[in-house]
């Protein structure tokens, strides 16, 4: 029989940097489940490593319903090959998604040089010398 180890909200607070708050948004929203025992919440190594995937979801920008689709795949018996391929799909979408707003902010970023360039040109263009 193997001993499970568990973890207190102090001690994920701590070691993931969120908050209790944080923890028990996660649990109201069925995304790990930690034992009871009286006012004390024990978190599990299966909850830990949720935690773990939801920070690194929330990351790169994946919703909590998105996190949710792939962390419920995950008790599946065919070998986790079901969430490895939704995984994968997900991952692709959130890349495509990136790249289009990588493009947007370079737009967005060439258009702002431009306009700088063309504010310091008319401001050089009204600079009074100074007087000697």
């Amino acid at each position: 029989m193997t001993l499970q180890r568990s973890y207190s909200i102090r001690q994920l607070t701590k070691e993931f940097s969120v908050t209790a708050r944080t923890l028990r948004f996660y649990e109201d929203e069925g995304l790990i489940a930690p034992e009871r025992r009286g006012q004390t919440r024990l978190y599990s190594t299966r909850d830990r490593a949720r935690i773990i995937l939801i920070l690194r979801g929330r990351r790169v920008g994946f919703s909590l319903a998105e996190i949710r689709e792939i962390l419920d795949l995950y008790g599946m018996q065919d070998g986790g090959i079901a969430q490895l391929v939704h995984t994968r799909r997900k991952f692709g979408e959130r890349i495509a998604s990136l790249e289009r707003q990588k493009i947007d902010i370079e737009d967005s970023l060439t258009e702002l040089r431009r306009g700088i360039a063309e504010i310091d040109t008319r401001l050089a263009g009204h600079a009074q010398p100074h007087a000697a």
